[in-house]
């Protein structure tokens, strides 16, 4: 018997952890339903959505790398914040079998900082790390919150052109990667009022790609380190960041925060999160 369904997309899927996270909120609620992944390629795209706009059991999907943008024209609505981002991670039938799209990243990224945001500060800096997918929902949301952005990445002028695009208003920055790289004396005062990011927007770091090279004498006392990368969960950035006394927060966060918002688009429910702990480790063992 075929039963309701949504899935991820990606190429590659096969390290994707969201069909953990999502089965595991299916079997707590008891809803009788299931959620996959797929591997789908660039030039099948627009034939995979073609077939499951005619599934009736379907009810939408997750997209990951590298579909992100690739899909937003084979939809037929783009809403915000996608739009605004110009990525789209879910995408979801309409009552009339077309397909709109959103993006729960940014939603997701935000989450565990709901706190920090809460409060009034004179200053808030984030000091980016990446110009990808990813980097496009984290520089949106925090433009959106009144942060002061440096972007770093390996090309210079595709940081500045994602600024441009993203964040129009304000004095932010773009950098050379290299740039953190290297230890710097700038006499950082006691910031207090302050909110400051570092943020590893990037995939360097995670297993089998290069190591991310920061040098904690940019990072503003105070500061938290935020790591959007899974495997490791751990990774050597949140590590030497914990050891200089600032606190952290792992990739899991995220990838958590944004699942719980497509979950309930797909399922009609807000997932069980009391459950978190017990998902992490489901998610780490």
């Amino acid at each position: 018997m075929t039963r309701p369904y949504a899935e991820v997309i990606g190429d590659p899927i096969a390290q994707s952890k969201s069909p953990k996270i999502h089965n595991f909120w299916l079997g707590k609620l008891g809803i009788e339903a299931e959620y996959r992944a797929c591997h789908v390629r660039s030039e099948e795209l627009a034939n995979f959505l073609t077939r499951r706009r005619g599934d009736a059991e379907w009810l939408g999907c997750n997209v990951t790398m590298p579909h992100k943008q690739a899909v937003m024209p084979l939809l037929s609505s783009v809403e915000s914040p996608a739009d605004a981002i110009g990525a789209v991670n879910t995408i979801y039938p309409t009552f009339d079998l077309l397909l709109a799209g959103t993006n729960t990243d940014a939603a997701g990224f935000l989450e565990p900082l709901a706190d920090d945001l809460a409060k009034a500060h004179y200053f808030r800096m984030a000091r980016i790390i990446g110009t990808g997918g990813a980097a496009r929902a984290i520089i949106s949301a925090l433009a959106g919150r009144g942060f002061t952005l440096v972007v770093a990445g390996r090309d210079p002028a595709k940081a500045r052109a994602l600024l441009d695009e993203l964040a129009p208003k304000g004095e932010h920055h773009a950098i050379d990667l290299a740039h953190f790289a290297d230890p710097t004396d700038f006499p950082f005062d006691g910031r207090e009022g302050c909110l400051d990011l570092i943020v590893n927007a990037s995939s360097l770091g995670m297993t089998g790609q290069q190591p991310l090279s920061f040098d904690w004498s940019h990072a503003p006392p105070g500061a938290i380190a935020y790591d959007i990368v899974t495997a490791p969960l751990e990774t050597p950035f949140l590590q030497t960041a914990r050891a200089k006394g600032l606190r952290t927060i792992d990739g899991l966060s995220m990838l958590i925060g944004q699942a719980a918002v497509a979950f309930e688009r797909f399922f009609g429910q807000a997932p069980p999160r009391q459950h978190d702990a017990e998902l992490r480790a489901l998610l780490t063992s």
